[in-house]
C-alpha cells in the first residue's frame, strides 16, 4: 500500500501522528545512490554520482548529498573556442594536504589547504593547480613556507612528485589541460627546467610563443589538444620567461587580491604583482577566493553563495570580464554546489550568457541557451 494512501484513509484515527510520520520518514528515505543534491544521506554510497555524503554545521543540519565534480564543459559544450574563453576550477596550494606523511624525517608545522591528493582533484575537475616551489635539500620542493625559505617542518615533498601526478593525468587523458601556477622561489639555475624534463611533461609543454599578447585570444582548445600542447605553466618570477622559457604570470593575467582582503563583500581589486583588473592587455583573469589562515569548518560556506556574489563583484572590477580561473581551499567542500556550480556558472556566462553551462546549447558557438 502507497504511504500516501496510509495516511489518507483514516488509520490516522487509530496510530498516533508521530507513527506515521515515522512511516513516512522511513519510507521515502534514499540510499544505495539514489540520493539528490541535498538530499540528507548518511554514506557517499547514498549519493547518486558526482555527489559525497557531507556535514557542513554551519549551513546546513545533519550529512547532506553535495556536489563533489565539475561539469567538462569541453564535452557537455564544445572545445572549438579560444583557452581563455573558457572558467577552470582551481585549487590553491594544491600540494598542502591534510595527512601528507612528511618527507623529511620531521613532523611538519605549516598550514593545509586541501584534503585530496592532486590526483584526486585533477580527476574531479579542477584543471588549474597552484604550487609554491623552493630550493630544499639539494632538489626542487613543493613547501608551505615564508620568506623565501623552504624548512624541514614546512616541506611537503620533492615537486617531481606532484609534476608525474600531473604526467600520468595528461598521458590518461589526452583531451584535457592543465594549468600549473608557480610562486617561485626556486634560484638553482634551470632548476624548473629538470623537474618539469625529469618528470615527463616537457612533451606536453605549451610553449610562450604561442601565448597572446596585448589581449588577444588564446588558440583554441580543440588546437591546443591536436598539437598535445595541452601544460600552460606560469611563473612568478620574471626573468624565467626569457632564461627558461616559462611564461611569466603578469605577461599574461590579471589577479585579484589574496587573503582576508580579498573576500571583503563587494570590493575586488588587484593584488601587488599584478596590473589592475581592467587592465584589458592580459587575456586571463584568476580570482582568488580563500582565507589568510585556512579554516575547514567554514570553507563550505565561503565556498558557496560568498564565492558567487565575489565572482559577481570581480566581473565588474575586471572591465565586464568573468574569471577564467577560480581558486579556494578545501574544494569539495560546500552547501551545495560550491565551487563546482561557481564554475559552472563562469562557464555559463563566458559559453552562452546563461547562469549555468547546463543550459547553453550543445555544440554551439553562437551564445544560444535553453530553459533551465
Amino acid at each position: 500500500m502507497r504511504q500516501s494512501h496510509f495516511c489518507q484513509m483514516g488509520l490516522l484515527k487509530i496510530l498516533p501522528l508521530v507513527i506515521c510520520l515515522a512511516f513516512l520518514s522511513v519510507s521515502t528515505a534514499c540510499s544505495n545512490g539514489s540520493c539528490r543534491l541535498l538530499d540528507e544521506c548518511s554514506s557517499d554510497g547514498d549519493c547518486e554520482s558526482g555527489l559525497y555524503c557531507f556535514s557542513c554545521p554551519l549551513g546546513f543540519l545533519g550529512s547532506r548529498c553535495v556536489r563533489s565534480t565539475i561539469t567538462n564543459q569541453f564535452k557537455l559544450v564544445n572545445n572549438s573556442l579560444p583557452f581563455n574563453k573558457y572558467a577552470y576550477l582551481t585549487t590553491h596550494n594544491s600540494y598542502a594536504i591534510e595527512g601528507e606523511p612528511s618527507h623529511t624525517g620531521v613532523p611538519r608545522v605549516t598550514f593545509n589547504n586541501q584534503e585530496d591528493s592532486v590526483t584526486q582533484q585533477l580527476n574531479n575537475g579542477v584543471r588549474a593547480l597552484m604550487l609554491d616551489t623552493y630550493d630544499f635539500d639539494d632538489d626542487v620542493w613543493l613547501c608551505h613556507s615564508n620568506g623565501g625559505k623552504c624548512h624541514d617542518f614546512t616541506a611537503f615533498e620533492p615537486a617531481i612528485d606532484t609534476m608525474k601526478e600531473i604526467e600520468a593525468f595528461l598521458s590518461a587523458n589526452p583531451s584535457e589541460i592543465v594549468t600549473v601556477i608557480l610562486e617561485d622561489y626556486v634560484k638553482a639555475p634551470n632548476g624548473l627546467t629538470k623537474v618539469f624534463n625529469d618528470s615527463g611533461l616537457l612533451k606536453y609543454w605549451f610553449p610562450v610563443s604561442r601565448m597572446p599578447q596585448n589581449g588577444q585570444d588564446w588558440p583554441l582548445v580543440s588546437d591546443m589538444v591536436a598539437s598535445n600542447q595541452r601544460l600552460i605553466v606560469f611563473t612568478s618570477v620574471k626573468s624565467k620567461q626569457e632564461l627558461e622559457g616559462i611564461a611569466y604570470q603578469w605577461n599574461f593575467m590579471v589577479e585579484n587580491q589574496y587573503g582576508d582582503d580579498g573576500m571583503k563583500a563587494g570590493s575586488c581589486f588587484n593584488r601587488a604583482e599584478s596590473s589592475p583588473l581592467n587592465e584589458t592587455s592580459k587575456s586571463l583573469v584568476l580570482v582568488n577566493y580563500f582565507r589568510s589562515i585556512p579554516v575547514k569548518l567554514t570553507a563550505c560556506v565561503q565556498n558557496s553563495a560568498d564565492l558567487i556574489g565575489m565572482l559577481n563583484t570581480c566581473y565588474h572590477a575586471a572591465a565586464n570580464r568573468w574569471a577564467n580561473f577560480v581558486a579556494v581551499d578545501y574544494y569539495k567542500r560546500s552547501e551545495g554546489g560550491g565551487a563546482f556550480q561557481a564554475t559552472d556558472m563562469l562557464n555559463g556566462r563566458l559559453l552562452c550568457g546563461c547562469d549555468d553551462v547546463h543550459t547553453c546549447v550543445p555544440g554551439s558557438t553562437s551564445g544560444a541557451c535553453t530553459p533551465p
